[in-house]
């Protein structure tokens, strides 16, 4: 009920390109604000477990470190990913992309994942400019022995529960 989720094979490696999209209920710069890396991140999202800013190049650019937790009773074990990070104005709206960089050793206990080309758009809708249209482009590639059927399970459920959750935070 909150987003609509789909897939295609990804041009960019072996597995699928998510699209996930839905409208929510407020600016599009506070919906970026709780995206994007920084201080809200960790509040509401409830897949991400830690996050670091490693590196800063200026407000909106930088180099950060992730876990997320678990999923599918722990079949998906705990992933780590270090991604490069970006959020611009874009047409009426923002946009915050990333992918995923060679830095740093693995932490223990953790399986390194790798962001392809990733962003969300947020724009909002004109005839309701307290809403915004989130549209997410996403291509994870988790890495280990997974089938890709968990795999499929896992990334829609997550995607799906992002808007539920962001919604309920922007509540608060």
């Amino acid at each position: 009920k909150d987003a609509t989720v789909w897939r295609k094979p990804s041009e960019e490696f072996s597995g699928y390109l998510y699209k996930a999209q839905g409208v929510v209920e407020d600016v599009t710069n506070r919906i970026v604000d709780h995206i994007r890396p920084g201080p809200y991140r960790l509040d509401w999202d409830s897949l991400m477990t830690t996050m670091d800013i490693m590196e800063t190049f200026d407000e909106n650019c930088c180099v950060m470190r992730y876990t997320t937790a678990g999923q599918l009773w722990n079949i998906i074990a705990p992933r780590e990913f270090v991604d490069f990070s970006y959020t611009t104005s874009y047409e009426d709206g923002l946009l915050t992309c990333g992918i995923s960089l060679d830095y740093g050793d693995v932490r223990p206990n953790f399986v390194r994942g790798f962001n392809h080309p990733c962003g969300w758009f947020c724009v909002p809708l004109k005839d309701y400019p307290s809403h915004s249209l989130l549209t997410g482009y996403i291509q994870t590639e988790l890495r280990g022995m997974l089938p890709q059927s968990a795999v499929d399970t896992a990334m829609s459920s997550t995607l799906a529960n992002f808007y539920s959750d962001l919604k309920k935070a922007l509540k608060t």
